[in-house]
């Protein structure tokens, strides 16, 4: 396989260039990511189309990885039980050193070839989920071991690698590969494969939980009411959905059923009965 993420940056001698003429280059760098992410979109949907048919049929979603493309799937996952209000354990991360390291960021965790697959036997998965490995070179050995061991005991497999025909790849079911080239720092692939993994990881949860009937028209309808910020935003919100004119009255009705969808179906009950 060809190590892209390797190569030699197209940049050179940056020592000596000044701050304006750094980040003029870094922001001409990162514009190519969007349209890495394009070429491979007819990918990313097979992937989403199977992470959704998979939860809806009652499975788990599982991000496994190392490094900084791990890191940002912890980020990803830790949003959606507030934003959308799905049950804890519908989206998790498999960490190489473990979430609770988060911080400490063990990279050496990320050759231990067996380490994945045991994480996943401790969350007793099965072929009902679906797991998606995250290396941007495709080579990660605790990547590549979970997903060897997954397609033995059939269990439905994706990945998200950033050099083409990579080992990963190989024994995904559904491969996505997108090829963001050299990086600005020579094999820094927190900088353009990181931005990428993040954007797809926002497809990924986003368009899955839409699937999954948790939004309404453009709105996280089932957001859950934990500060005064999310409650003013979800009381507009139920004023707008459900052409409520009185604040306070909209307030009362939405924290006494727990949530914006709850109070539409409350209100769409109350009309059906009329």
């Amino acid at each position: 396989m060809t190590r892209i993420t390797e190569e030699p940056s197209q940049h050179r001698h940056l020592e000596t260039k000044s701050i304006e003429e750094i980040t003029v280059l870094i922001n001409q760098e990162d514009k190519s990511v969007p349209l890495a992410i394009e070429k491979a979109l007819p990918q990313i949907n097979r992937l989403i189309g199977a992470i959704v048919t998979q939860l809806k049929n009652g499975g788990r979603f599982f991000y496994l990885g190392a490094g900084s493309g791990g890191r940002l799937s912890v980020l990803d996952a830790l949003e959606l039980p507030t934003t959308y209000g799905i049950p804890k354990g519908i989206f998790n991360v498999i960490l190489a050193g473990g979430v609770d390291r988060l911080a400490e960021a063990p990279e050496e965790k990320e050759d231990e070839y067996e380490t994945g697959w045991r994480e996943l036997e401790k969350q007793h998965i099965s072929k009902k989920d679906l797991v998606l490995g995250i290396s941007a070179s495709g080579t990660t050995p605790f990547v590549l071991g979970a997903l060897t061991w997954c397609r033995q005991h059939g269990i439905p497999t994706g990945c998200l690698v950033s050099n083409p025909g990579s080992p990963i790849a190989e024994q995904a079911d559904f491969p996505v590969e997108v090829i963001t080239g050299p990086e600005f720092i020579t094999g820094s692939t927190r900088m353009k494969c990181g931005s990428a993994q993040k954007l797809i990881f926002d497809m990924i949860s986003t368009t899955t939980m839409i699937q999954l009937g948790r939004v309404k028209d453009n709105k996280m309808v089932n957001v859950l009411l934990i500060n005064d910020k999310i409650t003013d935003r979800a009381v507009k919100m139920l004023m707008e959905l459900a052409a409520l004119s009185d604040y306070e009255k909209a307030k009362a009705l939405l924290l006494e059923q727990g949530s914006v969808q709850n109070a539409l179906d409350y209100l769409s009950g109350l009309t059906e009965n009329k």
